[in-house]
């Protein structure tokens, strides 16, 4: 969902700033930047040829406007032959800073909800051999599908549940949140080493095993348990 603004002072109309709904509000959470950390799960890890063992994590951004509500269409690219899935679970801050600690990262958090982080793998690959970034693989239009947000303040602060997806009723993914690598108040405290985090941000937290390709008129349904839960249609 996305809000207009709308002010003479510009040469012409800002885009919208992009925000999801909230549940059991009629507030929206406006998206400041979209985080994403790559190789959180030791069976991911595995199966795109890398090494499981724990090392510092590392960190790609999709641009906000490319988020697609629930129940939405997600578009399938131009220039790609061979578009993955990959379910997150997104923590979304109320709050930032720089240098965070661990202890306190928690406080940051506004709440969680389901993501995809959609990839264009052929695009993503070329990149990697040619040493490029990967922004053509991963920052395109429509790239970011995210569920509405559930507060913490509802939920808590999710530490295991499972992570699926089914594609058309078939399971394709799962795991579980006690997986990841790298813990939620670890994400935070290390990416705030890197970049001053401001509320409005988003983190989706890596996929589990089983990323695999969609094609036009498939039906998604990702789910973190105690979250919630996402449905995209290929278009």
């Amino acid at each position: 969902m996305n809000v207009q603004t709308t002010d003479a002072r510009y040469v012409f109309a800002p885009s919208p700033v992009p925000a999801l709904p909230i549940k059991g509000s009629d507030k929206l959470f406006p998206v400041h930047r979209i985080y994403c950390v790559g190789r959180n799960y030791a069976e991911h890890a595995i199966e795109m040829g890398h090494d499981p063992n724990r090392e510092a994590p590392f960190f790609f951004q999709k641009n906000p406007d490319t988020l697609v509500k629930n129940d939405g269409v997600f578009p399938y690219p131009d220039a790609s032959n061979d578009v993955h899935h990959e379910l997150e679970m997104v923590v979304a801050l109320k709050s930032g800073g720089k240098d965070i600690p661990v202890e306190k990262a928690l406080d940051h958090v506004f709440g969680y909800a389901v993501g995809l982080d959609m990839t264009r793998r052929d695009l993503q690959g070329e990149a990697k051999k040619a040493g490029r970034p990967w922004e053509v693989g991963k920052a395109f239009e429509a790239a970011a599908p995210c569920s509405e947000l559930v507060a913490a303040t509802e939920i808590g602060h999710p530490a295991k549940g499972a992570v699926t997806l089914k594609v058309n009723g078939a399971l394709k993914q799962q795991g579980d949140l006690n997986q990841l690598i790298w813990k939620v108040p670890e994400m935070i405290a290390y990416l705030s080493g890197l970049f001053e985090l401001r509320a409005g941000d988003l983190i989706y937290s890596g996929t589990p095993a089983g990323v695999g390709p969609v094609k036009k008129g498939d039906k998604l349904l990702g789910a973190v348990e105690g979250v919630g839960e996402l449905r995209i249609t290929v278009g």
